[in-house]
């Protein structure tokens, strides 16, 4: 059974944010070991200059790499992330079943994303879609496309 981890920079406050994710965590149960971690967003001025940003995305990657499992293999939620249909995420959970890394771990940051640094590191790097999302929506949305990754590859009707 696949070790999957969530960290997520952020943490969900509606509870209909709360409950979704709720949801697809006992839905994901089945078919892996999960984890989710969630890290708090440095703070930042009304209106961070670029150094500022920079600098926050640094210390949150540090507190990141201070969570990851040792032998992780990373994927890296970024605008500049390849697209992939559901089909195509079921496929990246098979090839990452024969990989030696114990721990497969999906990256979310913050409103201003991640570091270029963690996005280096990654095994993947993964869009949603070229439209922009609230990174907290984006942690949904992540949850219920890997529930769908793993019945495609159970071969269930869940994606039809």
């Amino acid at each position: 059974m696949i070790n999957l981890q969530l960290i997520c920079v952020g943490k969900l406050k509606e509870r209909f944010y709360i409950d979704a994710a709720a949801e697809y965590q006992k839905r994901l149960a089945p078919f892996c070991r999960f984890q989710l971690i969630e890290l708090p967003e440095e703070r930042l001025p009304q209106d961070p200059s670029q150094a500022q940003i920079e600098a926050a995305l640094k210390k949150e990657a540090a507190v990141i790499r201070s969570k990851l499992p040792p032998n992780a293999s990373l994927v890296a939620l970024c605008i500049e992330g390849r697209l992939r249909s559901s089909p195509e995420l079921a496929g990246l959970l098979r090839t990452w079943e024969n990989n030696p890394a114990k721990h497969l771990v999906f990256l979310i940051g913050g409103s201003y994303g991640l570091d270029q640094s963690l996005k280096k590191e990654a095994w993947s790097q993964l869009s949603m879609s070229p439209m922009s999302f609230p990174h907290l929506l984006a942690r949904i949305m992540l949850l219920e496309q890997l529930y769908r990754a793993f019945q495609i590859n159970a071969g269930s009707k869940y994606h039809k």
